[in-house]
């Protein structure tokens, strides 16, 4: 399934390739969630609010009132979280807030879930260079993804993969990188970066993996 992104970035809908460089900026919101709202699920980021620089809360409380959500950026408490869900938002995304101290934070992951349910927990594993990316992207970890999905699988029904690497570089996303994550987890899994051809979206259909797809529908390259 195609998942189309939809990332925010001062008051506006942005594309950036490996979440630095803006390319694309769109502010015609009517027009792409009109666009978006026959896909079953959109992935909305607030990408001031993962680099606490700010939030897009107001754009996200009207975007997730049109379109079913999985929302992330800066949601770093239980407290946050509810709030996001309660704005309508189907499931939130958690990063950041899943290490502390470049330690897996078991005790949070497992806060989470018995406070929201797991099926609306989707624990995102950003990955640069094969270690974890926190803080908007900002700050590297020592920390793998196959160290993430060991300890946190219980806590989570969905983990959300993305290959920073090649994010918004309109080139594709490793499909070996993707089958040792697939093989790593049992949960449902959502990949992203690069992803920019029908057929990739096929291969990862296949494996029962999702696909977020941003630069690649933006720029035109997929006709969503």
């Amino acid at each position: 399934m195609l998942i189309p992104s939809i990332d925010l970035m001062g008051g506006k809908i942005v594309q950036l390739v490996q979440g630095e460089k803006k390319k694309l900026e769109f502010d015609n919101f009517d027009y792409w969630i009109e666009r978006f709202s026959k896909y079953p699920i959109v992935q909305l980021i607030d990408l001031d609010a993962a680099r606490g620089v700010g939030d897009n809360r107001e754009l996200v409380k009207r975007i997730v009132g049109r379109l079913n959500c999985q929302v992330g950026g800066g949601i770093r408490n239980v407290e946050t979280a509810q709030e996001i869900l309660n704005l309508g938002a189907r499931k939130v995304i958690i990063g950041s807030a899943l290490l502390r101290e470049g330690c897996i934070n078991c005790d949070h992951a497992r806060a989470l879930a018995a406070t929201i349910r797991p099926a609306a927990l989707v624990f995102a594993l950003d990955s640069r260079r094969g270690r974890v990316a926190i803080d908007g992207w900002r700050t590297d970890t020592a920390v793998t993804a196959f160290d993430m999905i060991r300890e946190l699988e219980p806590f989570c029904e969905t983990f959300l993969y993305t290959h920073i690497d090649t994010e918004g570089l309109m080139g594709g996303i490793p499909m070996e990188t993707v089958h040792a994550i697939r093989r790593a987890t049992r949960r449902h899994l959502v990949v992203a970066g690069g992803i920019t051809e029908q057929n990739e979206i096929d291969s990862l259909d296949a494996l029962g993996i999702d696909a977020v797809v941003g630069m690649a529908l933006y720029s035109g390259k997929i006709r969503g």
